[in-house]
C-alpha cells in the first residue's frame, strides 16, 4: 500500500493569497507528492527542472534536483518502498503518533483528527492509512494557506495547526530520512523538509499571537 492523498472535496479554484503565502503552499505540496506515493517520471522530471537560490533552502532544492536528474522511475519506486513499506514495515514509520508516542494510532492521531474535523478536512474514502502520516499533514498544511476549506487560515490558525501536528515531529521525521540508510533521492527530500520546518517554525515563532 502507498500513501496517498489525504483530502477529499477540495474546491476547484482556491482564493488568491499573498505570493509569499502561495510559496509556503507550493512546497508543502510539492513534499506532500514525492512522500505519498513513489515519483513517477513526470514529477521526477519537474523536479529536476527545479533551481535554488543562495539560502540554505535553495541550496538543498538544487541538490535535490540533480539527485533527481540521475533517478529513474524504477528506482525511486524501489526507494520509496525500502523506506516506507518494506517486508512488513519500511525503514521509517512517517507517523505523528509513532514518533510521538512510539506507537501507532495514538492520541495525536486522535487529536488531528478532532482538528480535521473542525476545519472540515475530510480523509477520501479509497484511503485506510491514518491521517497523521507525513504526506497528509503536509497536504493539510498547504491545504489551510491556501484555503482549500474555506477562506485561507489566518496566520494565528496555522501557527496552531502547525505548533500541534506538524512541528513537534515532522523536523525529526525529516532529519531521519535525509540519514536513512535506504535513501538517495529522499536523502535530498528529507534534506529539503528538515529546513523548510526549521523555516516555518522560526516564521510563526516571530509572527504575533
Amino acid at each position: 500500500m502507498t500513501r496517498q492523498e489525504a483530502l477529499m472535496d477540495q474546491p476547484a479554484a482556491a482564493p488568491r493569497i499573498a505570493e509569499e503565502d502561495a510559496l509556503r503552499a507550493d512546497l508543502y505540496d510539492f513534499l506532500a507528492a514525492l512522500l505519498a506515493r513513489p515519483p513517477g517520471a513526470d514529477l521526477l522530471r519537474k523536479t529536476a527542472a527545479l533551481h535554488g537560490d543562495e539560502s540554505d533552502l535553495g541550496q538543498a532544492i538544487a541538490a535535490l534536483a540533480r539527485v533527481a536528474a540521475v533517478t529513474r522511475a524504477r528506482a525511486a519506486e524501489s526507494e520509496f518502498n525500502a523506506l516506507f513499506i518494506g517486508l512488513g514495515r519500511g525503514e521509517l514509520l512517517p507517523y505523528a503518533s509513532y514518533y510521538l508516542t512510539g506507537f501507532l494510532n495514538e492520541k495525536p492521531l486522535a487529536a488531528l483528527r478532532r482538528d480535521m474535523a473542525a476545519r472540515g478536512m475530510t480523509r477520501a474514502e479509497t484511503v485506510y492509512e491514518p491521517e497523521d502520516n507525513i504526506a497528509s499533514t503536509m497536504e493539510m498544511m498547504a491545504g489551510l494557506v491556501r484555503g482549500r476549506f474555506g477562506a485561507p487560515a489566518p496566520l494565528d490558525d496555522q501557527k496552531l495547526f502547525f505548533g500541534k501536528h506538524v512541528g513537534p515531529w515532522a523536523g525529526h521525521f525529516f532529519a531521519d530520512l535525509e540519514g536513512a540508510r535506504n535513501s538517495v533521492l529522499y536523502a535530498s527530500v528529507g534534506a529539503v523538509g528538515r529546513i523548510f520546518m526549521e523555516i516555518e517554525a522560526q516564521g510563526f515563532r516571530m509572527s504575533a499571537g
